[in-house]
């Protein structure tokens, strides 16, 4: 059984890794364990460089407190222009997959929040009256009426991510012609 670190205690985030490796590996093959590690970038990190290193440090944190573990995951949440969306990264003792989620564009109101150096899931709070709304469906969740949840578009990403794990094309040395 692989035991799962996931570098966040965010349920939201912990439910679309559980979801991307039953997907992959089946429900039995696997435990996740959350341990809350820093992501060495602003709370709210803004462009896709920094929330990228946002995931990559989570990682690198969570094979410190965890050393033993089979994976380890990281998720970070960032704003770029007038998008919200987040890098995953995962890794094991040989490689890494990464992927980027799918972007949502954020209105003018909460953007304005977000200049003046405040983070996503507080303006939603604010807008909502939602406690803890990026624990819950997130900014996601609000615009799409549901349809979609922060959880649902993590797992579709997470998913792309644990390619390199379990495709062998990923394990193919490169070929020379």
């Amino acid at each position: 059984m692989y035991h799962v670190v996931a570098a966040t205690t965010n349920p939201a985030k912990i439910k679309a890794i559980a979801m991307a490796f039953e997907d992959i590996f089946g429900a039995e093959a696997f435990r996740i364990e959350g341990v809350d590690v820093d992501s060495g970038v602003p709370n709210q990190p803004i462009g896709s460089n920094e929330t990228r290193t946002g995931a990559r440090h989570r990682v690198i944190g969570a094979r410190q407190v965890r050393p033993e573990a089979d994976f380890w995951v990281g998720v970070e949440a960032g704003i770029e222009d007038n998008m919200t969306f987040a890098w995953m990264v995962i890794e094991n003792m040989h490689q890494r997959g990464e992927s980027r989620s799918a972007s949502l564009m954020l209105p003018e109101i909460i953007l304005q929040g977000i200049n003046q150096g405040s983070e996503l899931g507080d303006e939603m709070e604010k807008l909502t009256g939602i406690a803890e709304v990026k624990r819950k469906g997130g900014a996601i969740g609000i615009f799409t009426a549901g349809k979609l949840t922060r959880t649902s578009v993590y797992h579709q990403a997470l998913v792309l991510a644990l390619a390199p794990f379990h495709n062998p094309v990923y394990q193919a040395r490169a070929q020379t012609h």
